[in-house]
């Protein structure tokens, strides 16, 4: 079976979607993989790793897509990229299929089988390959790397001869993956966090981390697979009326809170904002989804009266090496679960590979990507 891995061509895309090390273990499954030139580059993975792998090196996207059995990508492909695969071949990758309707046509119109790990069911059995998780591990530290970088205080308290200086107080408010590793990382740096969340099953994860749980009087908001259930207008506005004096005490805010394929909930006002001291700083996980915070705007830095409003996006990119690291290895327990004797054989039976599947065999298998096609249809 033939594998291909290209080069990411979204700009800001520096990860990969299968590192050298993944590519030795998949060969003894029969997974012979071809590796456009440069693909890992951006991550530093070299040309010359893969080859020592045995990879086959290409010199376009075009030649590697062509031929695959299976593509394996980081980022969708654009529709452009889509009609360069073969026929009734597969493709795995971050897809947001709700999002991505035109190219959704694309992969449905040329038989693609499509798996998208945004899809991935949330049980014990798929932990491996939860790409989700991995990735919000990474943005959770980062987000904290940032704002200690843009603070213009310490994290950790100091006692010196000029005076004590107290330490910086963190407040983070999602307290899923990404914000579990803000907090361990914030408390690694010496700051004192306190942490929310809707979830009264996160109190226990918090403290566990040597932060404090802010109890708010508000009913616990349950989802499904772990994430918080969609809460009603009312509910978040009685939740940003509690927890503004939270906001308005830290030095710190970071925002993680997101409910799959659904824009994010704004924890964070304008008026919010405009209480916190200057200096302070917001780095917001969730811009690039609508943003937790009034304020926030993907990919740039706002500044409203001395406080920083970081719209992050693309974190994982940022730490491409460990980012691609933890994301090939997701994808090859996906990848590995649906071969059988180097034949690609997905069973669809099976709710991991049911779960994931976008298309096969030119019809749209997930419900809310054909409700939106058949919606926008003329």
């Amino acid at each position: 079976m033939q594998v291909a891995v290209p080069r990411e061509s979204a700009a800001a895309e520096r990860r990969v979607a299968l590192v050298p090390d993944s590519l030795g273990r998949l060969k003894t499954r029969g997974v012979e993989a071809v590796v456009e030139r440069g693909a890992g580059e951006r991550a530093l993975f070299p040309d010359a790793a893969y080859e020592e792998k045995g990879a086959r090196l290409v010199a376009s996207a075009a030649e590697a897509l062509g031929g695959a059995e299976v593509v394996c990508k980081v980022q969708a492909p654009t529709p452009e990229e889509a009609s360069l695969l073969r026929e009734g071949s597969a493709l795995i990758s971050f897809l947001q299929p709700a999002a991505e309707l035109e190219l959704i046509a694309v992969l449905a119109a040329r038989r693609i089988t499509a798996f998208s790990l945004d899809l991935l069911p949330r049980i014990s059995r798929a932990q491996s390959m939860d790409a989700l998780s991995s990735q919000a591990t990474v943005s959770g530290y980062e987000a904290v790397l940032i704002a200690a970088s843009r603070l213009p205080r310490f994290f950790p308290m100091f006692m010196t001869a000029a005076g004590t200086v107290p330490p910086a107080k963190v407040l983070v408010l999602g307290a899923g993956v990404a914000g579990l590793q803000a907090i361990a990382t914030a408390r690694r740096l010496g700051a004192v966090v306190r942490a929310y969340d809707v979830r009264s099953a996160a109190a226990d994860e918090v403290r566990s981390l040597g932060a404090t749980f802010v109890e708010l009087a508000l009913e616990a908001q349950e989802g499904t697979g772990g994430y918080a259930g969609e809460q009603s207008e009312d509910f978040l506005a009685r939740q940003r009326q509690l927890i503004g004096k939270e906001v308005a005490a830290a030095d710190v805010v970071i925002t993680t809170a997101a409910i799959p394929g659904r824009k994010a909930p704004v924890l964070v006002t304008a008026e919010m904002v405009a209480d916190m001291a200057p200096g302070s700083v917001i780095v917001d996980l969730a811009a690039e989804t609508g943003g937790n915070c009034e304020l926030s705007r993907p990919g740039e830095e706002v500044d409203s009266n001395g406080v920083i409003v970081h719209g992050v996006q693309n974190l994982p990119s940022s730490m491409a090496t460990h980012a691609s690291f933890l994301y090939s290895r997701n994808v090859s327990e996906l990848l590995g679960l649906m071969t059988k004797e180097g034949e690609f054989s997905p069973d669809f039976s099976d709710e991991i590979v049911a779960g994931t599947c976008v298309t096969h065999a030119g019809e749209v298998r997930n419900e809310v990507a054909r409700t939106a096609l058949e919606g926008a249809a003329p």
